[in-house]
């Protein structure tokens, strides 16, 4: 694979840098989605659709709680890892972002074996705890078994693209992710209805893609003139995996609080019946761009932020900062301007029922006009990610968002039993964090200098 020119982040257009890193991020998350929307559209249409179809459907469905356990330890790493990395790189300390990489490929390569042989071993027994019933649990297992065989391409596709970004490569990052998104695509109906595997089909697809996506980011580090990665030299050091776990593990925790958070309020949800079910899974993936592009400028400020931190430009981070909150509040806000107008036409693209797209425009208009208070959490959470503090945007995300979504329904929404009153969680959790995010920045005490 042809290299693109390094981005030096040090230096340049601030502006055009963060869109260099996160319009490729983008780009990847929406591939990423499509190809596992094609993946199900496939398993939908296995004949006959309404029995083997619908069941097969269900059953893939329900190893979703296990696939996001392997894709959030390969994360753990990346979120973890990329930034130290980023740091180092800025500070000309090449050997120590080439021993940064080497520790988390490491461990990446370690934890994809144990969850394999966990896996492959409780495959069953896990699945009958996430919800596989007797009709569904032959399509869970068939799948799940050939998927968990392909851990180790997942844990290396998630966690070292993070590496190639950190250096500046985020085109090259997207383009590994695009081949593996076409070769699924492309294997998905060849092995499930030509060569009549079903979902075995499907699993055995995505492995193989999973496996080419996790060649090229390994092949581009290993070519990298400088900051590459070296497998002679790969060997789990105690101190800097503390360093990568100190920034990982809190920022997993808030991922995992949101994930708490969203599961309550989708139990409130539940409340409302049927059609606000359906409205608010339609309204979900309507949504789900936004947060795509809210996440590419989270993990694009962290990288910029990361190198002028090594270099010691603090100035410019500050700038990056303001340039990215600006960047992230205008594109989401013309995405939300676009979605709102269509509402109902999208909407329909997901049901034809006209009560469940009523009330998803309700949730729409309910929520998507304030999601730009968002933003600040996003791009500040990134920023104090760059410089090496992953705790202080847990704490406040977890209890400013997460925490008071909690507490508003059990209260607010018990008292006030309507769906209004529970979209209002959104708004006033972000628009709280927004603010304490705003106070802390302008502390400063985030931003501990270098020395």
């Amino acid at each position: 694979m042809i290299l693109d020119k390094r981005a030096d982040l040090g230096h340049g257009d601030v502006k055009k840098l963060l869109f260099s890193l996160s319009v490729p991020t983008i780009t990847s998350q929406i591939v990423n989605m499509l190809y596992n929307l094609v993946d199900r559209v496939f398993i939908g249409h296995m004949q006959p659709a309404e029995t083997v179809g619908k069941l097969a459907l269900t059953g893939v469905g329900v190893c979703l709680p296990i696939i996001m356990v392997i894709s959030a330890f390969a994360s753990l790493m990346a979120i973890g890892g990329a930034p130290r990395a980023s740091i180092a790189e800025g500070a000309g300390e090449s050997e120590k972002s080439e021993r940064i990489m080497g520790n988390c490929l490491t461990m990446l390569v370690i934890t994809a074996l144990v969850l394999t042989v966990l896996f492959e071993s409780f495959a069953e027994p896990l699945l009958l705890m996430f919800g596989a019933s007797e009709n569904t649990i032959g399509y869970a297992l068939d799948y799940m078994r050939i998927y968990a065989l392909g851990t180790i391409f997942v844990q290396l596709t998630l966690g070292m693209n993070a590496y190639i970004t950190a250096q500046g490569f985020a085109t090259v990052s997207m383009k590994t992710v695009l081949i593996g998104a076409l070769l699924n695509i492309a294997l998905d109906p060849l092995f499930i209805f030509v060569f009549g595997l079903g979902v075995r089909g499907a699993a055995l697809a995505t492995v193989l893609s999973q496996m080419i996506s996790a060649v090229l980011p390994i092949v581009v580090l290993l070519r990298q003139k400088e900051d590459r990665l070296e497998l002679r030299k790969l060997r789990i050091e105690r101190s800097l995996l503390g360093r990568i776990l100190r920034i990982g593990i809190p920022a997993g925790l808030q991922f995992v609080t949101f994930d708490f958070s969203n599961v309550l309020i989708q139990s409130g949800i539940n409340s409302f019946g049927d059609t606000t079910m359906a409205a608010w899974t339609a309204y979900g993936k309507t949504d789900a761009l936004v947060w795509m592009i809210s996440g590419a400028f989270g993990v694009s400020i962290t990288t910029f932020v990361g190198q002028n931190f090594g270099a010691q430009k603090y100035s410019r981070i500050r700038q990056g900062a303001w340039t990215c909150l600006a960047l992230s509040i205008a594109m989401v806000g013309a995405l939300n301007v676009t979605l709102l107008l269509f509402r109902s036409q999208i909407l329909g693209i997901y049901t034809d029922n006209p009560e469940v797209i009523a009330v998803g425009s309700m949730v729409m208009l309910s929520i998507m006009p304030y999601e730009f208070l968002f933003m600040p959490i996003e791009v500040f959470a990134g920023t104090m990610r760059g410089v090496g503090n992953s705790l202080m945007p847990t704490l406040i995300t977890g209890s400013c968002v997460c925490l008071f979504r909690v507490v508003w329904l059990m209260t607010a929404v018990r008292h006030w039993h309507s769906l209004k009153t529970l979209t209002l969680s959104y708004p006033l959790s972000w628009a709280l964090a927004a603010a304490v995010f705003l106070v802390v920045y302008f502390k400063g005490s985030w931003l501990r200098r270098r020395r």
